[in-house]
């Protein structure tokens, strides 16, 4: 018996071992459930795509997403597939997944990232038919529902909250709110180099004869040819996706001379679609001109609300 105690003793420690070692496993999240996106339960499709989520793993991710959405999903730019993945697990660096469960048996993952930790709380699923909604509470956030349907044998996220995770919807919205915010920078950008050039004029007495001058200045301090007025892209005449261009106007009639500004696409339309011109007086005209220099004569733009500064 004195031999006996020490043995089973020995064995549970083992056995306990094992226990804590497969525990980790599972809790390690990218084990937990199937990489291939073929998890019957819609729990753990979920759990799958929001580890993937949490851990930016975009190939992983979009497995749990439906075909047509998968193929959209794959051909965004990266920022804009890890800025999807972010808003879905609530951080905003790519995280470690740890899964775990509540008192009362509710799956629970936490995505610890250098930015903190988000607690996602999964509710209970609710199936109809070929779909499947899912309350998740997030305390640091807000509460919301995902969604998903089934494909075949596996279930795919189809929406979050109120908004169908539509990526090739979505990614048209993107494009163009991404395009509206060149736009608006690109404005912005050339109404500082307006301020910046009638500075340049009231400091030197006279205009730059280039962009160039305005730029930043070397350690011995601000000169006519390096003014300190705009950053280095600004004074390379390109920033934003758009190109700068500036013109000095000869004064009529002994008049001071004045100045033009424009700015184009850089690369249209993927940078922008409409060219923008600026006068001296502050008009702001321009349009859709396929790439081409706005001018003078273009219909005047309107500007709105509060400019965006750069």
């Amino acid at each position: 018996m004195e031999v006996g105690i020490p043995i089973r003793m020995k064995l549970s420690k083992s056995a306990l071992l094992l226990f804590l070692l497969g525990t980790l496993v599972l809790l390690s999240g990218e084990n937990a459930q199937a990489q291939d996106g073929t998890e019957t339960s819609p729990t753990a499709a979920l759990t799958s795509a929001l580890v993937a989520a949490c851990r930016q793993n975009q190939d992983v991710f979009a497995r749990y997403l439906p075909a047509e959405s998968a193929v959209a999903f794959r051909a965004l730019p990266s920022s804009q597939r890890a800025a999807l993945m972010q808003r879905l697990v609530a951080v905003s660096d790519a995280g470690t997944p740890l899964l775990a469960s509540s008192a009362d048996g509710r799956a629970v993952l936490r995505c610890s990232s250098p930015s903190g930790t988000v607690e996602l709380r999964f509710g209970a699923e609710r199936v109809q038919d070929s779909l499947a909604f899912i309350p998740v509470e997030i305390p640091t956030a807000r509460n919301v529902e995902f969604g998903l349907v089934r494909e075949g044998t596996s279930w795919r996220l189809l929406s979050l909250g109120l908004l169908l995770l539509h990526v090739p919807e979505l990614a048209r919205q993107w494009t163009a709110q991404e395009l509206e915010t060149r736009e608006s920078r690109a404005i912005a950008a050339l109404h500082d180099l307006a301020e910046a050039i009638k500075t340049y004029r009231q400091a030197y007495a006279a205009l730059p004869e280039s962009l160039a001058q305005l730029g930043p200045a070397p350690k011995e301090g601000a000169s006519p040819e390096a003014a300190a007025l705009v950053d280095e892209e600004l004074a390379a005449a390109k920033k934003f996706g758009y190109a700068f261009r500036y013109r000095i106007l000869p004064g009529e009639d002994g008049a001071e001379a004045t100045f033009e500004l424009a700015a184009s696409p850089a690369e249209y339309p993927s940078s922008g679609r409409r060219s923008f011109f600026l006068d001296a007086s502050g008009t702001l005209r321009g349009g859709d001109k396929q790439g081409a220099v706005a001018t003078a004569s273009d219909p005047r733009v309107e500007e709105k609300g509060a400019r965006q500064r750069p």
